[in-house]
């Protein structure tokens, strides 16, 4: 991971009191077919504790996360510049964390629940 991506991730943490917890490079993460869409939108993310070989995070677009059982497909993390790179300064937010973004819109909680698994 570049410097400026770690530093922009560090920033993100801090502004909302949140202890960095970056996923290493490798390590795969749930995607939604649906990332591709742009036009689709809120884009969403949450992070679940990480699993072997894992980062934890599920990122989808819409309203409504999918119910089918291969709503999420598992994605190499260095895939998702490619696909929706403004997710990337969110991931340095530990477990149990969340994002919604829309064009002049971003929502970032903590979600404790997301911590039961």
């Amino acid at each position: 991971m570049n410097d400026l991506i770690l530093s922009a991730q560090i920033q993100l943490t801090a502004r909302f009191g949140a202890v960095p917890a970056p996923p290493s490079y490798g390590v795969k993460l749930g995607v939604a077919e649906n990332v591709r869409s742009r036009d689709v939108l809120p884009l969403n993310g949450l992070r679940h504790p990480a699993a072997t070989g894992t980062s934890g995070w599920f990122i989808w677009r819409g309203e409504e996360i999918g119910t089918v059982h291969d709503f999420f497909v598992p994605l190499h993390i260095e895939h998702l510049d490619s696909l929706c790179p403004e997710v990337i300064p969110y991931l340095a937010l530990p477990p149990g964390w969340r994002f919604l973004l829309a064009p002049g819109y971003e929502d970032v909680w903590y979600d404790d629940s997301l911590l039961d698994v």
